[in-house]
């Protein structure tokens, strides 16, 4: 399997197995695993948050999609231009957001 990254289609769907999954740009169905705690109600409310944050979600990530085209060049190729872009975001909002589980 790639490593590389798929664009959803449209958010993702709660399939008649129950599972969580979307179409990638690639045309293939993706299920996306959830913990296996994690019941109905817990599956419904976070559908009714996915839901919520589309349209945030495409504004972030037509965004990023700008800064990768903007700072791509002979000396950085897109997908590490993606990586500095993931990894400085990441480093930059970690600390507001520590693990609450770390190892």
């Amino acid at each position: 399997m790639t490593n590389n990254p798929v664009t959803p289609h449209a958010g993702p769907t709660l399939d008649g197995d129950g599972q969580l999954s979307y179409i990638g740009d690639d045309g293939r169905r993706y299920v996306i695993g959830l913990p296996p705690e994690i019941d109905e109600d817990s599956v419904e409310r976070v559908m009714t948050i996915l839901r919520s944050s589309s349209p945030l979600f495409q504004s972030i990530e037509r965004l990023c999609h700008r800064w990768i085209n903007d700072v791509s060049s002979d000396e950085l190729d897109a997908r590490a231009a993606l990586v500095l872009l993931l990894t400085t975001l990441e480093t930059a909002l970690e600390d507001a957001y520590p693990d609450p589980n770390p190892e």
